[in-house]
């Protein structure tokens, strides 16, 4: 068959590799996609990921049989609507369903109707509103721009003075855009986070393996919020106890509650948790693969992912056995020096050629490109997904640690203490 991507970062190239494994695919295409996934995949970087009359017009030069649709813009702006009307397959929630992701005020409003554990909350269209709330709060506190905004749209204020500082940089300065003209206000909650990806078909939801992200930019957990810095599979922390606790009250109840909405939810479900002292609460939802969990953990799937696609789709994904490797995997994500703020792109990047033929050990590439003379120079803050497997989390890390100096460009930047945690299990 032949598949359409719709993308073009890490978590893009992640589902390329794993489609290129499968028995059924035999062509693969992406839009925009990058260097790395033109290795493996026929791209087409003219168009973008929300230019939906053109990726359509594209399916249809192509003759696809399926549309994967992995990014939250498209998604939430009914990418998936657009490609089911013209006859197309497609795998990802519809508009109604991806607004799960695309609003917080939503999620939070979904999580308290039907019970599901999470923070105490309250949604303010007024900034004046909002900062008369925060004088009586208790610090420290996190606000939450209600929209999508590139994973960036979360401050954790420490005093009452950064929390009035937040608010006016969310609703006021717009610095996030129309994301910020919502904005959800939390408690802050402690405790271990755990990321876990799950399957869904509208009444049956298959939960894959555990992932922890490292979103802040810099080591020890400080600097500003990124994409993720890197991320490691499966969480030592998420215990059979938590996985029982949260299939019954957080993962089942949560593909119910949307069914009951009348926005059945059909493809990826990301749960954000928060392992708390009063047990495990969502932290967020997102509506597709994360990145770069995704890279830690389709690496390690056993079953073919066309077949768990066409089950979601088709709601059949009951009779699917969701299998992982028993092993683990690390992500060091290669940044450009000053991302997620200003940085500079378009430096060779050397070295890519180590990883050929190199079992356990994957080059994602998030932001690439060919220059034009055929040499593949960056084009992102976050370049390439470092990721290696190996038998236990700590010859993981060191594996992916010791790939990282594969691979050379210009403000080669990352951080030193991805999984580090793990030392603490």
């Amino acid at each position: 068959m032949r598949v359409l991507i719709v993308g073009g970062g890490g978590r893009e190239h992640a589902i390329a590799t794993a489609m290129k494994k499968s028995r059924r695919v035999d062509r693969i295409y992406c839009v925009p996609g990058n260097a790395g996934i033109a290795q493996i995949a026929e791209c087409e970087p003219s168009i973008g990921v929300m230019e939906f009359d053109k990726i359509v017009a594209y399916a249809k030069e192509k003759a696809v049989d399926l549309v994967f649709v992995a990014p939250d813009d498209p998604l939430v702006g009914g990418l998936v609507d657009e490609l089911k009307a013209a006859g197309f397959r497609a795998f990802g929630p519809d508009k109604k369903a991806a607004v799960l992701e695309g609003s917080k005020a939503f999620s939070k409003e979904l999580m308290k109707k039907y019970n599901i554990p999470t923070a105490a909350y309250e949604v303010f269209d007024d900034p004046d509103r909002a900062l008369e709330y925060l004088e009586t709060a208790k610090m420290p506190i996190v606000l939450k721009a209600d929209g999508l905004a590139l994973g960036k749209g979360v401050l954790i204020c420490n005093t009452l003075e950064e929390a009035k500082a937040g608010v006016k940089e969310i609703m006021l300065d717009k610095h996030f855009g129309s994301a910020g003209n919502r904005m959800v206000i939390e408690e802050y909650m402690t405790g271990r986070e755990v990321s876990v990806l799950s399957f869904v078909d509208g009444k049956t939801i298959l939960p894959m393996t555990s992932a922890q992200d490292h979103k802040r930019a810099l080591d020890g957990d400080r600097g500003l919020n990124t994409g993720g810095m890197g991320t490691f599979s499966p969480s030592p922390f998420y215990t059979d106890e938590i996985d029982a606790f949260c299939r019954e009250k957080i993962y089942q109840p949560t593909v119910d509650a949307m069914a009951a909405e009348g926005r059945e939810f059909k493809g990826v479900i990301f749960f954000g948790l928060m392992l708390t002292q009063d047990g495990p609460k969502v932290l967020e939802y997102n509506a597709r693969f994360g990145d770069p969990e995704a890279q830690v953990v389709l690496c390690r799937m056993e079953n073919d992912i066309m077949d768990v696609i066409d089950a979601c789709i088709d709601g059949t994904l009951d009779k699917i056995d969701l299998r992982f490797e028993d092993n683990a995997a690390v992500c060091v994500v290669l940044a450009s020096s000053g991302y997620p703020e200003s940085y500079r792109k378009g430096f060779e990047i050397t070295g890519l050629e180590n990883f050929d033929g190199k079992e356990d050990y994957y080059c994602f590439h998030a932001g690439s490109k060919f220059d034009g003379n055929g040499r593949i120079v960056t084009n992102g803050g976050r370049v390439l997904g470092i990721t290696a497997k190996g038998a236990d989390l700590r010859e993981a890390r060191a594996k992916a640690y010791e790939a990282v100096n594969w691979v050379s460009f210009e403000n080669k930047y990352m951080r030193g203490d991805i999984g580090k945690a793990i030392d603490e299990a």
